[in-house]
């Protein structure tokens, strides 16, 4: 995903714009720039390549207090100079950078060029500061021009703009994350709240719809013409929670944070002498005991966890209960939606295939729940009801401590509905929420076993391809551990059914494709080793996470997993996601932002 950052204040505008563009490096992107409003005009810097190039471009210092910058990942042109962010009108006054689609920037770039604008790149965002300068040679002022272009836009944005004239930034959100930071006689602009956190800890995030105008000592904010007030949200991660904390990647750091994401998403809410739990949901208990489905929508890892808790749910809260891939989905016929909670499940909260999926369903009558790690999120604002998952920031792109606490977090969901719904007794519940409180300690001993993973990676890191299997629980990690894989360290690798494994992957199983197999409680583990044992007999070298105590002859390697109940195929994942990072880190890989990747759909 592209990245936006934006300084107005009294220091050197340039540090602060290059700098927070830093902080967004892990979104993945492909060029960079800045725009400084210095004088009566804009200067503009930008250049393919990293932020690093970028510096190597612009002057050490600069007499701007106000500046845009953006990171982009290519869309509509190539990775060029040309096609970087910001893009500038006819005159070089007005400055924009953006994120996400104009759909109709065709046409509009047709009507712009019959009237002799110039166009230097292929790009749809250039439409923008053309559209601004007509508006504004017709005598409009710099906040009535943006407003009239935003009115001829169609698509999802996130804007900011410049002028020469003017020491404001003019901001618009539609369906893309724009936030502001207040800091003291300065306000900072963010697609995302890493961009300036460790200047500014008090964020107002825009809404759909939403036009800003930013200066030093604040935002002014109007929907639909309209003044607004958004709150003021406090941002309680430590200063240093986006950094690496001395760990080789972000990706390695987030794995070892688990243990402490799973406490802040139990923190508070768990009773288990009583087994309850309590999320400060808004869904009567009348409307729960109706629930007659289910529908789960999510991309991903948080898919990945939609199946996990699905068999959850089904189990103990006796509720039927279908899983969707989001850009899949839709709500069919034959179901009666007031019976009906679909949940879209969503780390970042803007992922827009999820997003649409809720908005699909809401459509129909159906109540929404947003699961998510994002206060202030799009889907947030879009669902009914929303549980956060606590898990604090994910700076890499690879899903880690956020597919373990979406699961945590939507165990004790599960709890919830069983004891609305009277299908979980007070005991029942008490053991289930005792093997999640579980979750922490038993990560943690995991995550010791650190150095044993890498040395059976490293043994097997120049495979042909990868095989993962599970059973029931098992199966969605599976799944995960084949995910983790190929997209950190580009190795084929693929997660399915053990018992799938005779049904066509077998062909592939030579002594050069190791398999990995769950066979913990919950992973139904003995029908799974039949799997293994065909593997075994075509000479596959076959790793195990083995339910602590058990001893298996067909498994090569053995890793133990604490005995957890239902969380054992949980623990099991991160042993795979250990295995996953030292694989990609014996090749080189470029782990916090893999090839291809952005950390969720978002395009400029």
């Amino acid at each position: 995903m592209c990245g936006i950052v934006g300084y107005a204040g009294h220091r050197d505008a340039l540090p602060l714009l290059t700098g927070g563009l830093s902080n967004l490096e892990y979104r993945g992107y492909d060029s960079a720039g800045v725009a400084l409003r210095e004088g009566d005009g804009v200067t503009v810097y930008k250049t393919v390549g990293e932020v690093d190039a970028l510096r190597a471009k612009v002057p050490e210092t600069s007499d701007a207090t106000v500046g845009i910058g953006h990171t982009r990942w290519s869309t509509h042109g190539k990775p060029t100079d040309e096609n970087a962010h910001p893009h500038t009108d006819c005159t070089g006054n007005v400055a924009v950078v953006h994120n996400g689609i104009i759909d109709n920037y065709d046409a509009l770039k047709a009507e712009l060029e019959e009237k002799g604008h110039t166009f230097a790149s292929a790009t749809d965002t250039e439409v923008v500061p053309h559209l601004v300068e007509d508006e504004l040679a017709a005598g409009k002022s710099t906040k009535e021009a943006f407003r009239a272009v935003l009115d001829r836009l169609e698509g999802s944005f996130a804007l900011a703009m410049i002028v020469g004239e003017s020491d404001e930034i003019y901001l618009a959100r539609q369906d893309s994350p724009l936030c502001v930071g207040h800091g003291d006689g300065e306000t900072f602009i963010g697609s995302d709240v890493t961009a300036f956190l460790e200047h500014a800890r008090e964020v107002t995030y825009l809404e759909n719809g939403d036009l800003a105008v930013v200066t030093p000592d604040g935002v002014t904010i109007e929907h639909d013409g309209e003044p607004v007030e958004r709150a003021i949200e406090q941002i309680e991660w430590d200063a240093d929670a986006a950094e690496k904390g001395g760990y080789e990647h972000y990706m390695l750091k987030e794995i070892h944070e688990q243990p402490q994401a799973l406490r802040q998403a139990l923190s508070g809410r768990v009773d288990e002498m009583q087994g309850t739990v309590e999320l400060g949901l808004d869904l009567p208990a009348e409307y729960l005991r109706s629930l007659e489905e289910i529908q789960i929508v999510a991309c991903g890892t948080s898919y990945h966890a939609g199946l996990y808790a699905a068999h959850l749910l089904e189990t103990h809260a006796d509720v039927r209960v279908t899983v969707h891939v989001a850009s899949e989905y839709e709500f069919r016929g034959g179901r009666d939606p007031w019976r009906t909670l679909v949940v879209a499940v969503t780390q970042s909260g803007e992922t827009a295939e999820t997003l649409g999926a809720l908005r699909d369903a809401a459509r129909t009558g159906a109540r929404t729940l947003a699961v998510t790690n994002t206060v202030g999120s799009s889907i947030t604002r879009a669902a009914d009801d929303a549980l956060y998952i606590r898990a604090g920031p994910e700076i890499g792109v690879a899903a880690t401590k956020t597919f373990v606490s979406q699961v945590a977090t939507l165990a004790l969901l599960t709890v919830h509905l069983g004891r609305v719904r009277d299908t979980l007794s007070a005991t029942e519940a008490g053991e289930l929420l005792g093997d999640v409180r579980g979750l922490p300690g038993a990560v943690q001993r995991v995550l010791n076993a650190d150095t044993g993973v890498r040395d059976v990676a490293e043994t097997y890191v120049d495979s042909v391809a990868f095989f993962f299997i599970g059973r029931y629980l098992g199966h969605p990690v599976s799944m995960e551990g084949a995910l983790k894989l190929k997209e950190i360290s580009y190795d084929h690798a693929e997660g399915f059914p053990a018992g799938e494994l005779k049904h066509g992957p077998l062909a592939l199983v030579t002594d050069e494709t190791p398999v990995l197999a769950v066979l913990t409680e919950g992973a139904n583990a003995d029908a799974t080793l039949n799997s293994v044992k065909e593997a075994e007999s075509r000479g596959a070298p076959v790793i195990g996470c083995l339910s602590e105590g058990r001893d298996e002859k067909f498994i090569d390697v053995g890793f133990d997993v604490p005995e957890l109940g239902e969380m054992e195929p949980l623990v099991a994942n991160v042993y795979l996601q250990l295995f996953a990072y030292h694989v990609a880190n014996s090749k080189g890989r470029a782990i916090d932002k893999p090839q291809y990747l952005t950390k969720h759909r978002q395009l400029t």
